[in-house]
């Protein structure tokens, strides 16, 4: 998932980061630090319009009965109900990506932005209605232990995951510090299923890193892990090292970035690419106009050769970046397809501390090219294969360094 903490609307992308990063790492939606009430738009029927209001007189019918007839009335509670009812009222929208969070969710939500996590360190979505990994963080207890980007999560210990919601998925995943968590899952190529026991850890992330590569250490390799809170200051401070030494192409590695908030990807997009160029374009409803969302002219590395790695972990904020960059053709996009999350998310809290996550826009690049469940097609397609993986051999950031040397 990303959300613009600047701009009218909170564009939150689904990085889900499994709760606090499975930690509660649950689809990155970015929340912004202000929230701005999603506009509502006039309801008022045409005069050609046939209203017909909606009766809720069986949603009452089935309240009452249960009320006086379940077996077990401790059973009844009418909090549980209520959300029970709202959750149901969201997923009858069929959109994975929208969603009644309860005050405990939106609360371990927030906490996932903070950049520090308690759970395995991997990024869910629901996908054809699978529980499906986005990608396992760097260094999390998920890569270490094998999870990869497009496993389907079949069974969370004895329990079938197909039972759960996005977010009740999320908070079994989740859990204490040193207890473990078993995780049965299907993965393309294999025919048997494969069981990972993943111990739950406390996860301190951040979100930028660099380090210098290549034979002359003036290749900077520059890493983000997700569009945070922290992601455009952190992002600044290595820029600063950069320019304080000579460099002669940079590699992004966007690879496994679920996404994040919107305006930190068009921060960091801002470097590369001179002068007020359109980074995105969000297409909201037909009775609302189209949000352009421009880089701010405060280019720094535009001149610098640049690759761009990406991978089928990469969504969102991510495929935001990366589709600009290969729309101007400011740099090479390389590695291998994208997740493909086209759409916008807002989140909007209410007085008892739940929140609503709804799809309010469809995100394109700045040529108008929609990736929804599509993705972006790197410019030089480089795979990791299996070899690649149990040797710990990065194939596309070799590939990478030596396009730029």
């Amino acid at each position: 998932m990303f959300f613009p903490r600047q701009s009218r609307t909170l564009s939150l992308i689904l990085m889900l980061l499994l709760g606090g990063f499975l930690g509660w790492e649950i689809a990155i939606y970015n929340v912004q630090n202000q929230i701005i009430p999603i506009s509502t738009p006039d309801t008022k029927p045409s005069q050609t319009e046939e209203v017909t209001p909606l009766d809720l007189s069986l949603f009452w019918d089935v309240y009452d009965l249960l009320d006086k007839e379940y077996v077990d009335p401790t059973k009844i509670d009418d909090e549980a109900q209520l959300y029970g009812a709202i959750k149901g009222l969201v997923k009858s929208l069929e959109d994975p990506y929208s969603e009644f969070m309860t005050p405990t969710e939106t609360s371990e939500f927030e906490n996932s932005l903070a950049g520090t996590l308690q759970g395995i360190g991997a990024e869910l979505t629901m996908k054809d209605n699978n529980l499906t990994v986005v990608t396992p963080l760097k260094g999390s207890p998920a890569e270490e232990k094998g999870l990869r980007s497009g496993d389907i999560i079949y069974m969370i210990d004895d329990a079938y995951a197909s039972d759960f919601s996005l977010f009740e998925a999320i908070s079994k995943i989740r859990g204490e510090e040193g207890t473990v968590v078993k995780l049965t899952l299907f993965r393309e190529g294999e025919t048997d299923p494969i069981v990972l026991e993943i111990e739950r850890k406390k996860i301190d992330l951040p979100s930028v890193e660099l380090e210098y590569k290549g034979k002359n250490n003036d290749i900077a390799y520059i890493s983000i892990s997700q569009f945070g809170d922290k992601t455009s200051v952190e992002f600044d401070n290595i820029v600063t090292d950069l320019l304080l030494r000579p460099v002669n192409g940079i590699v992004l590695d966007l690879r496994y970035n679920g996404g994040g908030y919107l305006d930190a990807a068009v921060d960091i997009l801002s470097d590369f690419l001179e002068g007020k160029q359109v980074a995105v374009i969000n297409k909201q409803r037909e009775d609302s106009e189209d949000e352009i969302l421009y880089t701010n002219e405060s280019a720094r590395l535009s001149s610098v050769p640049l690759v761009v790695l990406v991978n089928e972990g990469s969504a969102s904020a991510s495929e935001i970046l990366a589709g600009a960059i290969q729309d101007y053709k400011r740099g090479l996009i390389m590695g291998a397809q994208t997740f493909g999350k086209g759409s916008v998310q807002v989140v909007e809290p209410f007085r008892d501390g739940s929140s609503l996550r709804v799809t309010i826009a469809k995100w394109y690049t700045p040529n108008d090219r929609s990736i929804s469940d599509v993705g972006i097609t790197p410019d030089t397609v480089v795979t990791q294969n299996e070899t690649d993986f149990e040797n710990e051999i990065d194939t596309q950031l070799e590939a990478a360094i030596d396009y730029l040397e």
